[in-house]
């Protein structure tokens, strides 16, 4: 029997991060009213932002095997050791698929396009991600394959769009039934993937699988999340059994449902199941330095929490990890992108037990998984930087000022924005995977001190057309300018520490966006009309590097998000 590694982890998001107040404007508002269940059903969850491959018309922006596919790139694009005519196993976990048959696996492997391999579908729920994890495990732990890839992809939002209920019959003059409208709120989009081999990554961390555990308990209960039939009509047991499609959806019974009244089984199954591994040996509570645990909802963390503590097994509160609050519940897909931040963070170190949880309420299973962390910890102290969720600052206002509030909202909605295409950047990709080099960053000092200097001059020009009944902004933007003035000087001193000439730095010329904007005059506002920014700014996201392509995109999409975003620095 061979040890098993996954080598590297993977992971796709479609799209920006959408906010709470954002999510019925994609999905779409059902005869053009707001749920009323959807604030209680979100304090419940804590979700606060999630991604949807679908657009504000409700139009699909990927299918769930061409995010599955693009999952497995990203894990393959970080894995050097991991050679495609290498890659024998292909293993699929999803809820739906694109289409009703052929199965999944074989979609994403037309869509990944690597070579001749076998593959496995796994269908199901949340543990369908968790079984394709266990076949990919015990191909490799047996010798059958030298590399495989375990893959979980979601696509749900495209079963919540409005026009699907609006055209069935039961819902004309009704509202969606709550176990329905619930999971609206709940669910959301994105794909995962990890790369298992027979030998740890030459460099790096990698997670040593130590065993899985799958269990179903479908025998004792009834099914809970499901789709294919309507409860409530005893006639038919699925939905073929209808004399038409359309009969069966008028019904309800396509569907995608969770039956409330069961629903709080699951954390008890999955407790339940974690005191059995610990009596038989398997998990020594005290050991375990992380748990990562998909839970659906906040809800069901303090529920877990609580059935612990009843039996005297606790894991502590920080030894938890999640990231559902800000990637959002991607059922099957959620414990691949919560092990590939977790992996990627730079918090685990050489030794450390991770133990990994996924409860499933469809007929209910559980799924737990080992690993131990192994590599080099003076590899994982090289590591550049975390990859951190997008967070906007905190700024004081009155919120019972409706146009102050509604600024903030878009502040903190421009703030995201900037820093998700600021990620994409590609010298600053580089910075996050461990690619940046001394060249590199010369190059940037190089390109952006030019800027800097002007910086300081353009904020005071801006700061002069401010009227005086907003003398207080006119003050934070002086007070910028004084911080700024002199930053240059730092990326000299940067620049010469790194091996730089600082005369090679000082006759740098502005690239060819600054020459186009800097000494543009900059307009006065309109007598007794709130001060607007100027809509032209200095941006380096176009900066051509001397040995590659710009820095980022040179669009007016990206250009224009570059503009607003100095609006938010101008003002931070």
């Amino acid at each position: 029997m061979n040890n098993v590694y996954v080598t590297s982890m993977g992971k796709f998001l479609p799209g920006e991060p959408i906010g709470n107040e954002e999510i019925e404007d994609y999905l779409g508002r059902i005869n053009g009213k707001s749920s009323k269940s959807m604030r209680r059903i979100l304090e419940q969850n804590k979700i606060r932002y999630r991604h949807y491959a679908i657009d504000k018309e409700q139009r699909s922006l990927y299918s769930n095997a061409e995010m599955a596919a693009l999952a497995i790139r990203d894990a393959l694009d970080r894995n050097p050791n991991a050679s495609e005519r290498d890659i024998d196993f292909l293993a699929v976990g999803t809820t739906q698929g694109d289409l009703l048959v052929p199965g999944f696996a074989s979609m994403v492997h037309a869509e990944t396009g690597l070579p001749v391999m076998e593959i496995a579908t796994h269908h199901g729920i949340c543990a369908s991600g968790m079984q394709a994890m266990k076949n990919a495990y015990l191909q490799v732990l047996s010798g059958e394959s030298r590399v495989a890839i375990s893959c979980a992809s979601e696509f749900p939002s495209r079963v919540f769009k409005h026009t699907r209920f609006e055209a069935q019959q039961a819902y004309q003059d009704s509202p969606v039934p709550f176990d329905t409208d619930f999971l609206r709120f709940m669910l959301s989009d994105g794909a995962g993937a990890a790369i298992l081999q027979n030998c740890p990554a030459p460099s790096g961390l990698s997670l040593r699988i130590e065993w899985i555990d799958n269990k179903s308990y479908a025998n004792s209960y009834d099914v809970c999340m499901y789709a294919g039939s309507n409860k409530d009509n005893k006639e038919h047991a699925s939905w073929q059994d209808y004399r038409t499609i359309h009969e069966a959806a008028d019904d309800g019974a396509v569907n995608l449902k969770q039956d409330i009244r069961l629903v709080n089984e699951m954390p008890k199954v999955g407790v339940d199941r974690f005191f059995e591994l610990v009596e038989e040996g398997a998990v020594d509570p005290a050991s375990i330095d992380w748990m990562v645990c998909h839970y659906s909802s906040h809800f069901f963390r303090d529920e877990i929490f609580r059935l612990l503590r009843l039996g005297g097994l606790t894991i502590p509160e920080e030894k938890w990890f999640t990231n559902l609050y800000t990637r959002g519940n991607t059922g099957a897909a959620s414990i691949y992108i919560m092990l590939e931040e977790l992996l990627g963070s730079g918090k685990l170190s050489p030794g450390e037990r991770v133990l990994c949880m996924v409860p499933e309420s469809g007929r209910f299973q559980t799924s737990y998984m080992l690993m131990t962390v192994v590599g080099s910890k003076e590899e994982v102290l090289q590591a550049p930087f975390e990859d951190r969720e997008p967070e906007a600052p905190h700024l004081k206002y009155d919120s019972t000022n409706n146009v102050q509030a509604h600024l903030v909202r878009q502040l903190v909605h421009v703030w995201i924005d900037f820093e998700q295409k600021l990620a994409r950047v590609p010298i600053i990709y580089k910075l996050y995977h461990g690619k940046f080099t001394i060249t590199d960053y010369k190059s940037l000092m190089e390109n952006i001190r030019q800027q800097v200097i002007d910086g300081s001059q353009w904020i005071a020009r801006a700061a002069s057309y401010i009227p005086i009944e907003h003398i207080d902004l006119r003050s934070t933007f002086i007070a910028h300018a004084r911080d700024e003035h002199r930053d240059f000087e730092i990326l000299e001193r940067n620049y010469v520490a790194v091996g730089g000439e600082l005369a090679a730095i000082q006759s740098g010329e502005k690239n060819h966006r600054q020459r186009g904007v800097v000494g543009l005059p900059v307009p006065a506002c309109e007598p007794r009309q709130p001060c607007r920014p100027h809509r032209r700014y200095v941006d380096y996201r176009g900066t051509r590097l001397p040995d590659g392509p710009l820095l980022g995109r040179n669009d007016s999409q990206s250009a224009g998000a570059g503009r607003r975003a100095s609006i938010v620095l101008a003002l931070s």
